[in-house]
Order: structure tokens, then sequence, then C-alpha cells
């Protein structure tokens, strides 16, 4: 049985806490620039006993874990430790002179931010405990500063952004969002050059709301109709509108503000504590259920609606709400036509059988469901060697209430630990 760390337990020299200056460091992060984070990380490091502390944000397109200290250089997150704890969500301890590297996951709730790089002593029960409290201070201060910092939003680019796809991108909420029951995750590329699709999620209390959208277009136009969209979506829901208000909020915002353009989207709600999902597709490509590592065919399939945002008799007289129940465990896959048209250098198509075995694949692995989007968007890029012809989006959201217990995570992919 593992015993606790008492709380003022100390290992040895060297280990002791500064509580008068860790408080005042605390109470200078709430007012600090996000520039001055990354010294800030260093003196917190020093106050908990520790040596240094570096903190690395992942890229747009989770390739890179690129250091706020711009003198360091970006690592690759595949092949490299630091990597390795990003993609698992697991601390990497590697040896080094006089000491050893903690590479931590930064995380904050469901979303993975990048890692924090903390310099030791040694691997001891409470510097560890202390690098996992840093890492969490840090992942907090990240996500509170990066809505109104420029600065960080830059470090995390890679290449100039698109003005459609810096539009769309303001009204985009985190890649993953989840609770104890569920966990959502997303994804979307052209990264840099997006315009007619994208996606939401959101928990509110136990209910999962999430949605997928694909504007006609591939212009300024078709991201404000998206943005348009989203923005009628969320003030029905905050409204405390069901899902059919959600929808019906929806085509009215864009027949009346943008009656000459539509979209086509499928709009989920999960209730987190009985499995009830409902749902409603507008013209969109149908949800896949993953169940039992295996698509259950047509088993979300329903008879087609209309696009959203029809105006005059084209528009529907009600939408349809369909429902079911999951089952512990179960994964709903959302998608756009980008993903299964994008062709390889031989003009085939990625296929609807190819992207669902390999997130079954991934899943059966054990890959956590961001991990499992990341290496997909991926895969889907190199196929069609990073020139798509159309937006890719892909939600995928699980259920996954307590009494069933978590799946078994893979550690990560492309190295041992």
């Amino acid at each position: 049985m593992t015993v606790p760390d008492p709380p003022h337990a100390f290992s040895g020299p060297g280990t002791a806490v500064d509580e008068d200056l860790l408080e005042r460091l605390v109470i200078e992060a709430q007012s600090a620039l996000p520039f001055e984070l990354s010294a800030l990380a260093n003196r917190c490091a020093s106050a908990l006993g520790l040596d240094t502390a570096l903190i690395y944000l992942v890229d747009l397109q989770q390739r890179l874990l690129v250091p706020l200290d711009e003198a360091l250089q970006p690592l690759p997150v595949d092949r490299s430790p630091a990597g390795w704890a990003y993609r698992s969500v697991s601390p990497r301890v590697v040896g080094g002179d006089g000491g050893v590297i903690v590479w931590m996951p930064l995380v904050d709730g469901a979303e993975r931010l990048g890692v924090l790089a903390v310099r030791a002593a040694s691997p001891d029960r409470v510097r560890m405990r202390r690098c996992r409290m840093l890492s969490h201070l840090f992942a907090m201060l990240v996500t509170s500063k990066r809505a109104y910092s420029d600065w960080l939003a830059a470090r995390t680019r890679t290449v100039p952004m698109g003005l459609p796809a810096e539009m769309l991108r303001a009204f985009l909420p985190p890649h993953t969002v989840g609770s104890r029951r569920c966990v959502s995750t997303a994804v979307l590329e052209p990264a840099y050059d997006v315009a007619g699709d994208a996606f939401d999620h959101s928990v509110v209390k136990n209910v999962l709301h999430t949605m997928i959208l694909d504007s006609m277009g591939h212009d300024l136009t078709a991201g404000l109709s998206t943005s348009v969209a989203m923005a009628a979506a969320r003030n029905a829901r905050r409204g405390g509108g069901d899902l059919a208000d959600v929808v019906g909020s929806v085509d009215q915002a864009l027949a009346r503000w943008l009656p000459d353009h539509f979209c086509t989207g499928v709009l989920c709600r999960l209730d987190a504590e009985t499995g009830v999902l409902h749902w409603v597709n507008c013209g969109h490509p149908p949800p896949l259920l993953i169940r039992a590592e295996r698509v259950l065919a047509g088993a979300l399939d329903r008879p087609p609606q209309p696009p959203i945002g029809l105006a005059g008799p084209l528009a529907p007289a009600v939408r349809r709400v369909h429902e079911t129940v999951l089952e512990p465990g179960d994964c709903v896959l959302l998608y756009t036509d980008g993903v299964v048209e994008a062709r390889g250098a031989d003009g085939a198509e990625f296929g609807l059988d190819r992207f669902t075995d390999f997130v079954i694949r991934s899943n059966a692995a054990g890959q956590h469901p961001a991990e499992v989007l990341r290496l997909l968007i991926h895969a889907v890029l190199d196929y069609q060697r990073d020139r798509l012809r159309d937006d890719v989006t892909i939600l995928l959201f699980e259920w996954c209430p307590p009494a069933a217990g978590p799946r078994p995570r893979a550690a990560a992919t492309g190295e041992a630990p």
C-alpha cells in the first residue's frame, strides 16, 4: 500500500519550502504578464526546493513544443522525452548532470497545453509532488492569460495565419473539454487557412453539448457564416434552450443575417449521468458510434434533414431530434466530408473505412482521445501531403461514467518510456 506524503514532509537537505516567498510569488502571478511567466516559473521552482523550470506550449498543429523562453529552440512532439510526457499525459524523468529533468504535462482540465521541464536534484516523492503542484499552477496561469495575450498566441504559430482562419479561431473553444463522466476532443485543419469548418463543445453541469459545422464556400463569408452559427447556438444554450431550440436559433440567425448562405452540421446533447444521447443531423455525414472496438454500422443514421439556415419555402417546418442510449465506453465520432475525401498521390480517397479503422486501432491501443485525433489528423495530412483540398474537422466524444472505470491508457507511441 502506498502511504501518502504528510503535508510538510521533507526528503532531505534542500527540500524546505519558503512559504512566505511562495505566497508572494502566487500573488505576483495574478498580475504577471505572459512573457514574464518564464522567470516566474524559475522563482516558484526555487521556492519549492527545485532548481529551474521551463514552460513549453504545444504549437497549433501539435507537432512542436515551443518554449516561452525565446532564446530556446522548440522540441518535437514525436520522439522526444518532452513529447512523450505531452502525448501520454504522464511525467517523464530523464537523468542529467548533477540531477534529473522531470517533464511534466501541462494540462488544464482535459486540455493539453504543453509541458513543464523541471530540473531537480533527484526524483524523490516530495520533489515529484512539487513538480506536479508547479505544473498545475502554471497550467492555470497559461489558460487564464492566453485569453487576452497575442504574445502567447503568436508563440504557438509557425506560419502566418489567413484572415478567415483568424476570425474563426477566435470563436473556437479549447480542443478538449470534459468531466469525470465524459470527454470531447476535436481537431481542425488546415490550421492556418481554415474557413468554413468549425466545432464547438461545452459541459453544462452533467450535460455535454457538441457541434460540428461545415459552411458552404471557403472564404471570409464562409467563416462569417460559421461564426454566426456558433454564436447563435451558444446564445440559445446559455439561455436554457433544449437541442431543438438551439438548432432553431441557428436556423433563424443564418436566415436573417446571411440569407444566401447555409451550412451542414450535427448537434448533439449527451446526458453524462444516464448516457441518453439526443442529436440533430442537418444535411451532414451521419455520426458514427464506436462500441467495443468496432463501428456499429448505421446505428446513428436517420432520414436526412435540410442544411441549417435555409430561408423561405426551403426552410424546414420542424427539426427532428433523435434519441438513443449509449453504453459505458461508447465513442461518437463527428466529421466533415473533407476527412474521407482527402486524396493521396494516386488519387485514391482516404475513405471512411481507413478513417474509422485508424480511430478504432488507436482507441484499442489505449490512446487518450485527444492523442487519437492528433495522430489521425496528421495521418490525413501525410496522406494528402499537407495540401488539403477541403477543410477537415473531426470531433470525438466518449461516455465514461465512473462506475465503468477508466479504460487502460497506453503510455505513448513511437518510443518506450
